[in-house]
């Protein structure tokens, strides 16, 4: 990928939606990001490799992301057999809602898929499977008040699925994540401003008033992460910006973003990415221009 590319979308002011489907040989558009949600749905895709920001993914034969505003993504040829790949983008405005209309009761869903999308969300086979037929029906209507209607009832059903998992690490893409505990926020802030310093557990049980052993249970239960692979995750994140926008070495960027050993760096990143820091880095060599 030699290029970032920052997108002009072709949207209106007074558009809803962009859609444009292709049938293609193989993966070559680069590196790009843009000021708009996007929808991507892609078929007959087997062994093809996404990039969302630090997130690195091998595909099935199917695949459906969604990326919220500004977030740098890719889609890789990588072991995909050269074909014909079926590919659908829908482009949303970022006023498509409006934050009072997010508020309402019934929008919960919808809201927090938004809010997950400043990461990058992938969805599973139950949630495509169940959106398949209205985005292939959607794409062959010009554009209307029934269109919009369609589009609406897939983001919904999507968003009220739950089928779906998170991307690119909050610490890579700069996404604030909602944190509704006082102990978690105050544990979170010291080891985002510490992370590149040893961090032990024993100070910060001091911090909230737990032993070692309570800590580790309230951190897991309140977000499904231990604190090892949390604080792992924020060197990570530090890591992967370093990597992509800087010319340190991989030596010295595992020593300023708080890993004892560069051995130990490479295996949790290989662990974390699938793929080696240096892989991630070539990945990511690119030059900034407008189109």
């Amino acid at each position: 990928m030699g290029n970032l590319i920052i997108e002009i979308p072709p949207i209106g002011e007074r558009d809803c939606y962009y859609i444009q489907e292709r049938y293609k040989p193989c993966f070559n558009y680069p590196l790009h990001k843009h000021n708009v949600y996007e929808f991507n749905f892609v078929e007959h895709c087997k062994g093809a490799r996404r990039i969302v920001g630090d997130s690195v993914e091998v595909l099935g034969e199917y695949d459906l992301a969604f990326m919220g505003c500004n977030l740098e993504h890719v889609w890789e040829q990588y072991e995909c057999k050269p074909g014909i790949i079926h590919e659908i983008t829908i482009m949303i405005p970022a006023d498509f809602f409006s934050p009072n209309f997010l508020e309402k009761n019934c929008m919960k869903p919808v809201k927090d898929m938004f809010e997950n999308a400043q990461v990058g969300i992938a969805f599973g086979m139950r949630a495509i499977m169940t959106v398949y037929d209205r985005i292939n029906q959607i794409v062959s209507s010009e554009p209307s008040f029934g269109t919009v209607q369609t589009l609406l009832s897939i983001i919904y059903d999507l968003a009220a699925s739950g089928d779906y998992h998170t991307l690119a690490s909050s610490h890579y893409s700069h996404a604030e994540v909602p944190v509704t505990s006082r102990r978690i926020k105050k544990l979170k802030d010291y080891i985002d401003a510490h992370f590149n310093e040893e961090i032990r557990i024993e100070v910060l049980a001091d911090m909230v008033g737990m032993t070692p052993n309570a800590l580790s249970r309230f951190f897991k239960q309140r977000t499904n992460r231990s604190i090892s692979n949390y604080i792992n995750e924020v060197r990570l994140g530090h890591a992967t910006n370093m990597l992509a926008d800087s010319t340190m070495s991989i030596a010295e960027i595992s020593y300023r973003c708080g890993f004892n050993t560069i051995s130990n760096f490479n295996r949790i990143f290989k662990n974390v990415k699938e793929i080696t820091p240096k892989e991630f880095r070539e990945s990511y060599k690119k030059n900034i221009f407008l189109i």
